[in-house]
C-alpha cells in the first residue's frame, strides 16, 4: 500500500486570487481542510462515525508557502500519515502545481478524534488507527 494518499484536485478560479494576483491564503486554507477530508474517509472515516457522535477536530495546523499560484492553475493535493498517537494523528499535505510541477505549499496538521457531544479528544478509533497505521509513512521528513 502506498504511504501517499490523492486528497484534492482543483482549480484556481480568478475570484480565489487577491488584489496581488495570487491565490490568498484563505483559500489554501479551505483546499487543505477539503483535502483532510478524503484522508479520513481513506483511512475510513465515514458519515456513520459523525452519526454516532464521533468527530475529528484540527488542533494544531502549519502551513509554508512556497511558489505563488495564479488564475487558471490546476492544483492536486497529496498526503500522508507521519505519526499517529493516542488520541490525535499528524498529516503532511503537498499542494503541487500541475502545470509546472513545483510544490506551491505544504501542510502539517495534527487532527484529534473528538466526542461531539463532550467536546473532548478521545483515543482514536480502532480501525482508523490501523488504517492510519498502515499509511504511516515512516522516516519521511516533511521539509
Amino acid at each position: 500500500m502506498s504511504s501517499e494518499i490523492e486528497c484534492y484536485r482543483g482549480v484556481v478560479h480568478p475570484w480565489l486570487c487577491d488584489n496581488m494576483g495570487h491565490m490568498t491564503t484563505r483559500h489554501y486554507t479551505a483546499m487543505f481542510d477539503d483535502a483532510s477530508y478524503h484522508m479520513f474517509a481513506a483511512l475510513g472515516f465515514t458519515p456513520d462515525h459523525l452519526a454516532s457522535g464521533i468527530g475529528i477536530a484540527d488542533v494544531k495546523m502549519t502551513t509554508s508557502f512556497l511558489a505563488e499560484l495564479a488564475a487558471g492553475s490546476l492544483l492536486v493535493i497529496r498526503g500522508h500519515v507521519t505519526r499517529v498517537g493516542t488520541k490525535s494523528l499528524t498529516a503532511f499535505y503537498r499542494m503541487d502545481n500541475l502545470h509546472t510541477g513545483e510544490t506551491a505549499a505544504t501542510l502539517e496538521a495534527v487532527t484529534t478524534q473528538f466526542d461531539l457531544k463532550s467536546r473532548r479528544a478521545v483515543p482514536l478509533l480502532p480501525e482508523i488507527r490501523a488504517n492510519a497505521e498502515k499509511y504511516l509513512a515512516a522516516g519521511d521528513d516533511p521539509a
